[in-house]
């Protein structure tokens, strides 16, 4: 096996309007002709001035207790002020509330980034109950799109109805998170029926967006003939797909081997004025291809994209190091790295785990290892397809001692554990005929509220079929069946 070298070169100023001087205005006196022989007026003038001061209103040019050099208060006798004491506590009491407001608001965007809904909906009553609360659609919006890509849909729904209820008015925007959310669960009749919805709301009507998300779940389901009725509903509106809504289909096609289809959508991009393929477009093709083993294909759309004018990406050369560690092919996967770094791509955590997954699928522990610790030590994070691919590549070396390791260092880490996460847990307890151990990950699997899926069904089923336990895979095929048949219910 050849190895691969991953060498790394690896105040703001207070500025205070002050006014301009105020003066008292004294009307101008008028010029007195003395005669010689009159007697000095000194005396008689100061007494009838002080007289006439008194007997004139003072004009004030601030309002009381504003401006304290002409207030009446200053002068004396006016009401008692605030003691200072008093003044300080309120602030205090108030810079306090302000903090803590500050406080939950952040640990709410801290876990809403950690994807962990469940602690985040805590969160989020727990400030809904405070005085300064406020609805806010940005705040929706954002646990919304993280109770679909955490399989809640029906949480996400109650969400949106308390939202109404609290009297933040919906937009399309937010009735397409909440479509999307079941479109990523796969149940596409409520998709459409939230669709529905939206054509009676005036102000919430489907853009590309909306039907966009529609097209990849149908694609992605293969429902092709929903794809094409969705095509016709857009042309009726007038919204014309643009190039991401094509790329979702290319992909669709791609995924179910409709190569003609996906040809046919291909070429209408090209000669599209609207609609021209872009990076995205590349890199699809060139997925669907490598996914499928089709290198050849793959080398070949690659210099046709080129041709084209079209620029690669990091995600392309991802894509690529992927395929060819897919195969084993390690000379040209070291070739696409070294040819990153000469145009200064960045490697990202996509690459790394491109990497780790290709030496994880031939147990190599040792090159997995390397390509691990050159990734942490060059400050890149790990997510939990790099634990997932650890624990595979540990499997897969008999070295069930560092999936334990591994598994306990994502806990570290706080790396979301969904049910790739656990499948591939539970796969190595299978490999380690550790079936005590296989059906405890399996409880805990559930009591986290992640949902095993056929995957996790079949591994365990297999297990339990090579020791003939057939009790044990009695329940599980039970089980596996009201799965399906709640998924399809909820459809």
């Amino acid at each position: 096996m050849a190895s691969i070298s991953l060498s790394f070169s690896s105040s703001f100023i207070n500025t205070t309007a002050f006014p301009t001087n105020l003066r008292t205005h004294h009307p101008k006196s008028s010029n007195f002709i003395h005669c010689a022989y009159a007697s000095p007026p000194v005396k008689k003038s100061s007494t009838s001035s002080s007289s006439k001061s008194s007997s004139v209103t003072k004009k004030r040019h601030w309002k009381q207790g504003e401006f304290p050099a002409v207030s009446e208060t200053s002068i004396g006798g006016g009401s008692k002020r605030t003691p200072l004491k008093y003044v300080k506590k309120k602030l205090d009491r108030k810079n306090e509330a302000k903090a803590w407001a500050n406080t939950v608001t952040e640990a709410l965007s801290e876990l809403i980034q950690k994807k962990q809904w469940l602690q985040a909906l805590q969160v989020f009553e727990m400030l809904k109950e405070q005085p300064f609360y406020q609805p806010k659609e940005g705040t929706y919006m954002k646990l919304l799109v993280l109770l679909g890509k955490s399989g809640q849909p029906d949480r996400a729904r109650q969400l949106f109805d308390e939202m109404v209820e609290e009297g933040c008015e919906p937009t399309s925007e937010l009735y397409t998170a909440l479509l999307s959310a079941y479109c990523r669960n796969n149940q596409i009749d409520e998709a459409f029926s939230i669709l529905n919805q939206m054509k009676t709301l005036p102000r919430c009507q489907p853009d590309v967006f909306t039907y966009s998300t529609l097209l990849k779940v149908c694609v992605d389901a293969t429902r092709f003939e929903l794809v094409e009725s969705l095509y016709e509903e857009m042309a009726e509106r007038l919204i014309s797909p643009n190039t991401v809504t094509q790329n979702i289909v290319l992909n669709g096609y791609g995924k179910a081997g409709k190569f003609d289809q996906m040809e046919k959508v291909l070429s209408g991009m090209l000669e599209s004025k609207t609609c021209s393929p872009d990076v995205w477009t590349m890199n699809t093709i060139l997925g669907v291809f490598g996914n499928k083993g089709q290198i050849d294909m793959m080398e070949k759309w690659y210099e046709k994209f080129r041709n084209f004018g079209i620029e690669p990406e990091t995600r392309t050369f991802n894509i690529l190091i992927g395929a060819y560690g897919k195969k084993r092919m390690y000379d040209k996967m070291s070739t696409v790295m070294e040819y990153m770094r000469k145009l200064e791509f960045p490697w990202t955590t996509s690459t790394y785990n491109n990497v780790i997954e290709a030496f994880a699928d031939a147990g190599d522990a040792k090159h997995m290892e390397y390509t691990f610790d050159q990734m942490r030590a060059e400050g890149m994070k790990a997510d939990t397809k790099t634990f997932c691919c650890l624990i595979n590549g540990y499997a897969n070396a008999g070295l069930f001692n560092k999936v334990i390791s591994s598994a306990q260092l994502a806990g570290k880490f706080e790396i979301p554990e969904n049910t790739s996460f656990y499948n591939a847990i539970i796969s190595a307890c299978a490999k380690a005929n550790d079936l005590m151990e296989m059906g405890r990950v399996f409880e805990r699997m559930k009591d986290k509220q992640c949902q095993p899926d056929s995957t996790t069904y079949s591994i365990m089923i297999e297990a339990y079929i090579k020791e003939g336990m057939n009790d044990k895979i009695f329940d599980l095929e039970q089980e596996k069946q009201e799965m399906i048949a709640d998924v399809h219910e909820s459809d």
